[in-house]
């Protein structure tokens, strides 16, 4: 038996139990892989960060859902990182470069009006979804006459596949249901993909787009309550058929209301859509042993 020491950090809020909360293990190169795997389903968190040394950049970084690993985390990056950071273990250069499953990206500390992590993620990548909007709508609790067809449902990565689903109004946020064992036979060209409903009406005047996302059932989860390569790539979705004239955006997503973990995830899109760097902060929360 052996007891591994976890720390909670949340992320996207610098209010305890509020945006996504995240599992940061610093033992990660006692452990080997399956053992990291027993840690995060142990934790059960959406996701739980394992850092290490790296021979490509600054630090590595692991990321396992209590189901699987996954390419890159970016709630997940920002608590481990911010961890790191306020533990003096990453010395006071402003940048750094990470490496992770999705590549090395680079990374950027700012201080105003606290500590800030923004990430440049991967390159945006789409891909059609051919499925039946009625059976997708029925997956997340809603009507088909409540998902926008004006806007294209389609994949989005930059780094981890979701399917972005545009939803005509804020009111049918609250009335999802996901019923996330069905998602693989709704997202045939896909099946483990999750799913990230969203809108273009807010509840803070100063947001761009609301969300929800609804995990993969391979994740072993059933909702992220704030989500960073899913709001990145759904800023690069808004630059492309939302927004297609402006240079650049910067653009405040919110997302965890209906679930009580009120998020806030900054996303600046540049180079014809193809730069997208994702902002947050974090803040501690508790520490805990787990025993694999």
């Amino acid at each position: 038996m052996k007891k591994i020491m976890v720390y909670h950090y949340d992320a996207f809020s610098n209010i305890p139990n509020m945006g996504n909360p995240a599992g940061v293990v610093f033992d990660g190169e006692t452990l080997s892989e399956d053992q990291m795997q027993e840690v995060a389903e142990k934790v059960g968190f959406n996701e739980t960060a394992f850092p290490l040394r790296s021979d490509k950049a600054d630090i590595k970084i692991r990321f396992f859902t209590p189901g699987h690993e996954i390419n890159l985390c970016g709630h997940a990056t920002m608590a481990t990182l911010y961890a790191l950071k306020t533990k003096g273990l990453l010395g006071a250069k402003p940048d750094l470069k990470i490496e992770t499953k999705a590549g090395v990206l680079p990374i950027k500390f700012t201080s105003h009006d606290g500590l800030f992590i923004t990430m440049t993620q991967a390159v945006p990548q789409f891909h059609e979804f051919n499925g039946s909007i009625k059976e997708l709508s029925h997956a997340m609790g809603i009507e088909e006459s409540e998902i926008e067809t004006h806007l294209p449902t389609l994949y989005g990565s930059t780094g981890t596949w979701t399917l972005l689903v545009p939803i005509k109004s804020l009111a049918a946020f609250k009335r999802m249901q996901p019923d996330n064992k069905v998602f693989p036979n709704v997202l045939k060209e896909m099946p483990r993909s999750s799913i990230h409903p969203f809108c273009l009406e807010t509840y803070d005047p100063n947001a761009h787009m609301h969300a929800r996302h609804f995990s993969s059932p391979f994740s072993g989860t059933i909702e992220d309550p704030a989500t960073g390569t899913a709001s990145g790539v759904m800023g690069a979705y808004y630059a492309r058929y939302i927004d297609k004239q402006a240079p650049s955006l910067n653009l405040l997503i919110e997302q965890g209301h209906e679930i009580g973990r009120d998020g806030r995830i900054r996303v600046s899109v540049t180079e014809n859509g193809n730069e997208i760097k994702v902002t947050g902060n974090a803040i501690y929360v508790n520490e805990f042993e787990v025993s694999i």
